[in-house]
């Protein structure tokens, strides 16, 4: 579960080394995030030469939680780390890096986000 104030990684290549969630959203009653929810970020540290810069907000799709997540057919699904890719907006659904680094979830796909999928290196 991702909140706000949240510190989470970068599973991309988009410049952006280290996010803090500031909005989550679809959040009225809902106050976390998981596995597929966009949220809206802060970039607190990020590569010179990235895409993103400094203090750039951006929409990220969360990719991995550390707090385990519950799939349909009873089993559960939990990662190391809270990371995200950053996209384009949540309707396009596009990443703006061009390398997705690390396992996800296949929740991914199954939520829309086929081209996030299709540059993993691995899908759990």
């Amino acid at each position: 579960m991702v909140q706000r104030r949240t510190h989470i990684t970068v599973a991309d290549n988009s410049g952006a080394q280290e996010l803090v969630v500031i909005h989550i959203y679809g959040a009225w009653k809902k106050m976390t995030a998981t596995i597929g929810d966009v949220v809206q970020c802060v970039v607190k540290k990020a590569d010179p030469l990235g895409i993103v810069k400094d203090d750039e907000l951006v929409s990220v799709v969360i990719v991995r939680t550390r707090k385990e997540y519950r799939r349909a057919d009873g089993s559960y699904i939990r990662f190391d780390d809270n990371a995200g890719v950053v996209i384009d907006n949540a309707t396009d659904k596009n990443p703006r890096g061009t390398r997705v680094f690390g396992p996800i979830a296949r929740e991914i796909k199954e939520k829309g986000f086929d081209k996030i999928a299709s540059l993993a290196v691995e899908v759990y």
